[in-house]
């Protein structure tokens, strides 16, 4: 049996605009960071190709960093994303699971749908569902309404 967790969220842009926020490196160097009051590290590199990897190192310091290397399984752009990701924190204990996003236009937005399998134990899983997920998704909004006003 394997754990696994279901989210959506909707995102106030074009499934586009949404896409490219979640899969750009630069945009991402911002959204990780853009509702901390005391900016971290954060460093990303995407190889945006089926095959290709992601890898990001974040964290209030350098004692306390988190590492994930997502490699691109499927690439749909801009409807669908299936990567393997291999994270770990600063306990230094790993977990490999597959993360499905796809991105549905909705009315003037994108309806973000995230699939992640292969947790590891329940409260793992619930972790992500209650703290990851909800997190991501909140600096993934907070950064396209900040490009809505700019715009």
């Amino acid at each position: 049996m394997t754990l696994d967790m279901r989210m959506t969220r909707e995102l106030p842009a074009t499934p586009e605009e949404v896409f490219d926020a979640y899969t750009d490196a630069e945009k991402q160097k911002i959204w990780f960071s853009i509702l901390d009051e005391e900016p971290g590290i954060v460093e990303i590199e995407v190889d945006l190709r089926v095959g290709g990897k992601q890898t990001a190192v974040w964290g209030p310091n350098r004692d306390m960093l988190f590492r994930e290397t997502q490699t691109f399984l499927e690439i749909d752009r801009p409807r669908r994303l299936v990567t393997e990701s291999t994270g770990s924190g600063p306990d230094g204990q790993e977990m490999t699971t597959r993360v499905e996003v796809t991105f549905e236009q909705k009315g003037d937005g994108t309806l973000m749908t995230v699939v992640q399998s292969g947790f590891p134990v329940p409260e793992v899983r619930d972790f992500f569902i209650g703290e990851v997920w909800p997190g991501a998704l909140a600096r993934i909004e907070a950064y396209l309404e900040r490009e809505k006003q700019n715009a």
